[in-house]
């Protein structure tokens, strides 16, 4: 099937699909900023871009539009119908990117969070943003935990001598 539209036409059209700032991100920036979340957005030192960057909770958000990173059984992902080799090959390198990018921040030590666009649909909006809220909540409860309990002290090592709770020391106090 050919295209009904000029290359240049088609080229101009492509170029008004906007990658940042997007009416999802918005609604999930905005609903953060009233939680009291504060963030950096589209931080360019980060593999992928990620769209939201919460230092604090050390946690990435990609709010991904359905068509473009290929949600599957969504409905608001329908494949084109024209140039279906081309855009099947597209699609599989936007999802292995997708991968590449999520994985490369958890080694960096990053969290990661997906946010599709079908979820920010008026019915399943309030939940989908609540939700995102007890996930970093939670991971920020977890990572000061083990940040403040857990990194901080060491269980002794294997043949190490340790003193029980109110144990005294066979070594006399010097008292200086």
């Amino acid at each position: 099937m050919t295209d009904s539209i000029s290359k240049e036409k088609r080229s101009y059209i492509m170029s008004m699909i906007k990658g940042k700032n997007t009416k999802p991100e918005i609604i999930v920036r905005k609903y953060l900023f009233h939680c009291g979340f504060r963030f950096r957005v589209n931080v360019k030192r980060l593999p992928g871009t990620p769209d939201i960057v919460l230092r604090k909770y050390k946690t990435v958000i990609f709010v991904n539009g359905c068509f473009w990173h290929g949600h599957e059984g969504c409905p608001e992902f329908r494949p084109p119908r024209s140039r279906v080799e081309w855009w099947t090959e597209k699609l599989r390198r936007n999802k292995e990117r997708d991968a590449r990018v999520r994985e490369e921040l958890k080694t960096m030590g990053w969290n990661t969070m997906v946010v599709w666009e079908c979820q920010l649909k008026p019915k399943e909006r309030q939940a989908t943003l609540e939700n995102i809220v007890r996930i970093l909540e939670k991971s920020y409860v977890e990572t000061a935990y083990h940040a403040r309990f857990v990194s901080n002290y060491s269980l002794p090592e294997e043949g190490e001598e340790t003193l029980r709770a109110a144990e005294e020391s066979e070594e006399p106090y010097s008292g200086k």
